[in-house]
């Protein structure tokens, strides 16, 4: 694949969070729109969806991180892995080698890592000789349903195959989460969100938002009222379990 250079890698983000991004681009292409994509074409790094859809490798990334961790005086306690791109893309092994190369460097500096994914986490995270126990690891997941993941996460991961990889590391004693952002109004799709969150009830922590940057959501009259219900009930659920969650 292709790959770039950076003259820096590890950067504190408008929401405080210690973070890297070591690809350019992302091929899941999702379509909500996705933020980072009208970031970034904003910023002049990408010509348009397709070429952003065709994600460029931070070469030096490993070593750039080992020099910055290296030399940082306060390292943070975590770093998040990743804002803008997907550490875990589907069907990329050179990023998902990458991905668990700088998880492990970062865990070599007694630093966790908090990882966001579309995409099936790999079950050599388990392996606690090399990854940190304190990680926390968590999916993207706002449906179940195939065809609606087609038509606005073309290229992320199956749904089912999201939950199970996470599954298994719940099963092997790690810190897991949902992300549910951004959760679709009925107009978009008519779901029972009680069946999703049976299929992710073993997690620690439940996050749900609604879908931004779409007008398409106004055009369903009551999503202030359908938002407040679905928070209703991801805490009555959350409660019921002792899950933590957060809106």
């Amino acid at each position: 694949m292709e790959t770039i250079y950076r003259k820096s890698l590890l950067y504190k983000s408008g929401l405080g969070l210690y973070c890297i991004n070591h690809v350019q681009g992302c091929s899941h292409g999702c379509r909500y729109p996705c933020y980072a994509y009208m970031m970034a074409k904003s910023y002049g790094k990408t010509i348009g969806y397709a070429d952003w859809c065709q994600p460029r490798l931070v070469a030096n990334a490993e070593a750039l991180l080992a020099k910055e961790l290296a030399h940082k005086k306060v390292k943070p306690s975590t770093i998040h892995l990743c804002l803008s791109t997907d550490p875990f893309m589907t069907g990329y092994d050179e990023i998902i080698d990458m991905s668990l190369r700088l998880i492990a460097l970062i865990n070599s500096f007694d630093i966790a890592c908090s990882v966001l994914t579309k995409g099936r986490f790999p079950s050599a995270l388990a392996d606690m000789s090399r990854f940190s126990t304190e990680n926390r690891y968590t999916i993207s997941l706002i449906s179940l349903d195939e065809d609606f993941r087609i038509k606005w996460e073309p290229g992320a991961t199956p749904y089912a195959e999201r939950i199970a990889a996470l599954k298994y590391l719940h099963e092997h004693g790690l810190k897991t989460q949902v992300h549910m952002e951004p959760y679709p109004t009925p107009n978009l799709i008519r779901q029972d969100l009680s069946l999703i969150l049976d299929e992710i009830g073993f997690v620690d922590h439940i996050f749900f938002g609604g879908w931004n940057y779409n007008n398409l959501v106004k055009e369903f009259g009551q999503y202030r009222s359908f938002y407040s219900e679905q928070q209703n009930k991801i805490r009555q659920f959350c409660e019921d379990r002792n899950i933590q969650y957060a809106f």
